[in-house]
């Protein structure tokens, strides 16, 4: 699958056939302070403390240089539940941290800020989903729960498409931690710069889905060190990117 930078500088765009990938940057929107760029931050989350008023505006500003058609975001939890989404149901706010569509003028969002936003796309069978991964994710299983759901309603062929995130040079934890989840996820094991334990979660997630026979293309951008991405080990109080996902 091709990587195609799009016109605007803030935005990257992975297309295949009727599915339409796109992962935004911090650049672009109206947020201040810790959620801004120059004080053009593209937050888009509503949980992290940012003016909701912001908050909206972006939204309302990626929707339109994308030409997204409804975007459905999620109230995420580092838990492992899948919400099934159409035309009947798109208004409501889910708590998740998988979403799953096979209806066609549906955008489905993953808010991400270090963990990773995983998309997964069956061309054929016209069935997408956004998930949040992150180190608790690896380990509550939300990587299969979104591919069994995804086969529940008919998907056959996946493949992935793993956005920026923390990288495992960057991101240390505890040896135990590290132990725990290298259990579940053998790959996430990472040795960091400065020598001690780390995790990189998109190994992680990357073998999880091979387990599944899924092929998985890997953004290399780590948001830790990219200055164009929000970074909540780097920051603390910081906003959130997004990856979209939508059939066309």
């Amino acid at each position: 699958m091709p990587l195609m930078a799009m016109n605007w500088t803030f935005l990257i765009s992975l297309s295949d056939a009727m599915i339409h990938i796109q992962f935004s940057t911090r650049l672009g929107g109206v947020s201040q302070g810790s959620y801004g760029h120059n004080s053009q931050g593209l937050n888009l989350a509503t949980h992290v403390g940012d003016d909701p008023t912001h908050v909206s505006r972006n939204r309302e500003i990626v929707r339109d240089l994308l030409g997204l058609p409804p975007v459905v975001y999620m109230n995420q939890v580092h838990g492992n539940e899948v919400a099934f989404i159409s035309k009947t149901n798109l208004n409501e706010v889910f708590t998740a941290d998988a979403l799953v569509t096979k209806e066609h003028g549906i955008a489905l969002a993953v808010l991400s800020a270090d963990c990773v936003p995983m998309i997964l796309q069956d061309p054929q069978m016209g069935v997408i989903a956004a998930a949040h991964v992150g180190r608790p994710g690896l380990l509550n299983g939300i990587v299969e729960k979104t591919v069994l759901a995804m086969q529940s309603v008919g998907a056959l062929t996946i493949r992935a498409v793993l956005g920026p995130a923390i990288c495992g040079d960057c991101y240390e934890v505890p040896l135990q931690m590290q132990s725990e989840v290298s259990a579940v996820a053998p790959a996430s094991r990472s040795v960091t710069d400065l020598g001690t334990p780390g995790l990189d979660i998109r190994d992680g997630v990357a073998w999880q889905l091979e387990q599944f026979g899924i092929d998985t293309v890997i953004d290399p951008i780590c948001t830790k060190r990219s200055e164009l991405h929000y970074s909540y080990r780097r920051d603390g109080i910081t906003g959130r990117t997004a990856g979209f996902v939508y059939l066309s």
